[in-house]
Parts: C-alpha cells; structure tokens; sequence
C-alpha cells in the first residue's frame, strides 16, 4: 500500500461526513435534556399553571422485623400529631396527614422558603399480617413510632382423602 500525500482541495468529498462534528454544540445538547427532563418530572406532578397540587412530599419510613411484632418508624418532622392519621390493616399501614404552612411577610427584603407545605400520604405493605387491632403507637419530636404485632399463622389443617 502507498502512502499518499493528503491534500484538502483534491479530497474535499472525504470531509463531508466530518463536517457535523465542527457543528457540534456540548452545551445545546445540555440544554435539550434538561428541557426534556424537565417535561418528565412536571407530567409526574400534577398541578395547574406549574404550581404543584396534590402530594408535596412523601416521609421517609424504616422497618423492623422481631420475632413477635414490626416496628415501623417514620419521620414527619414538623407536625403535631393533631395533624397526622394512621390506619393500619392486616396487610399495611397508611399515613396521611399535612403540613400547614406559616404566612409571614416582609416589605423590604424577600422570604424564600425550601419547606414543603401540603398533603402527604404513605401507604407501606407488611410483609406479612399483623394484629391491627393492637398496634401501639408512639409521636415524639417529630418520629411516629409503631409496635404492629404479628397475627398468628393459620395452622394448616390436614384433610384425609378417601380415594375409593
């Protein structure tokens, strides 16, 4: 194979694919994703006109398997304990509640605030049933602490079979 001298005059038809590459913008494409995730995340919060209805946020929870109960904690900080519901079923415990927001004005400056204020709801499947008519529960600072005693298995009954 011999080697050939490049000469960009000659062999202009070879730069036509790379000519995309010089055109290339790091920072519209940047820009094009961040639209578009954007879009994502405004379709999962529902609202009008961009301000956000419906749930603001969701507690976080931890849970406990002993060998006689659950032990479910979550963390609600902020709230009184007026402001919060528990139902607990066999299968699983839901807590909704919400944040009450405080109005406070400022006529020189501006108020800026990170808080989330609204309705919540947190819906948490037990890995197995539980005793929901004696569940105990504890709120304090801010921590909801659940003792959800587990239901006795049902003892498997063995049945004869006649085979003739």
């Amino acid at each position: 194979m011999a080697l050939v001298r490049w000469d960009p005059i000659r062999d202009i038809e070879r730069l036509e694919p790379f000519r995309e590459l010089e055109r290339w913008d790091p920072f519209r494409e940047i820009d094009t994703l961040q639209r578009r995730m954007n879009r994502l995340f405004e379709r999962m919060i529902p609202g009008d006109g961009g301000e956000r209805a419906g749930l603001t946020f969701i507690p976080a929870a931890e849970l406990e398997e002993t060998d006689d109960a659950f032990k479910l904690k979550v963390e609600l900080p902020g709230l009184e304990a007026k402001d919060v519901n528990v139902e607990v079923t066999p299968e699983a415990v839901s807590i909704t509640g919400e944040r009450k927001s405080e109005t406070t004005t400022e006529r020189e400056g501006y108020t800026r605030s990170e808080f989330r204020y609204g309705k919540f709801q947190r819906v948490i499947p037990l890995p197995s049933n539980v005793q929901h008519e004696q569940v105990q529960a504890e709120y304090k600072d801010g921590i909801l602490r659940l003792n959800l005693p587990k239901a006795e298995p049902e003892k498997q009954k063995a049945f004869k079979v006649n085979l003739g």
